[in-house]
């Protein structure tokens, strides 16, 4: 069993940011969603029968997302890093979150919620562990890069 789970503070889109994240990865599902009553409702300003909580798992990761309100804003401080087997899969990932969103410097991204990924190549450890002068041909490529190109990645570390 998981031990941290990370819960994503919305303002009110955590259902549709929860079904947008589970769609795109494979092995995960909603697991539980809670709605407001009438009183905590009345308390936290949100209208009743509207989701305040959802449980689920994305690639067997758990994480929790709650509909609290405008306090909180999202940052980039805080992104999570995707793993993808291939280039295929970068391309689908990044094409479904980055719909609506933000588009950033090496391989990371905003989806439209707000919420920071980073979409990277599993090989990626491998082609920065290379030594030099190969490991700052990786670093300078991927710096004039917003989706990462494994092939073009691949062809600097090779000079």
């Amino acid at each position: 069993m998981q031990k941290i789970t990370p819960c994503l503070w919305f303002d009110k889109d955590a259902e549709e940011a929860v079904n947008l994240y589970t769609s795109v990865f494979q092995n995960s599902e909603i697991t539980s969603v809670s709605r407001y009553g009438e009183t905590d409702a009345e308390v936290s300003g949100q209208p009743e029968g509207s989701v305040q909580l959802m449980t689920f798992t994305l690639k067997g990761a758990e994480f929790t997302a709650l509909n609290g309100g405008p306090v909180y804003q999202f940052s980039p401080a805080i992104s999570f890093q995707v793993q993808c087997k291939s280039q295929e899969e970068i391309d689908a990932v990044w094409e479904k979150l980055s719909e609506g969103g933000e588009e950033e410097m090496c391989g990371w991204l905003r989806d439209r919620f707000g919420v920071s990924w980073q979409i990277m190549p599993e090989s990626l450890g491998e082609l920065l562990s290379v030594s030099e002068p190969a490991r700052t041909r990786v670093w300078e490529r991927m710096l004039t890069m917003r989706k990462l190109d494994i092939a073009a990645l691949r062809e600097a570390a090779e000079g």
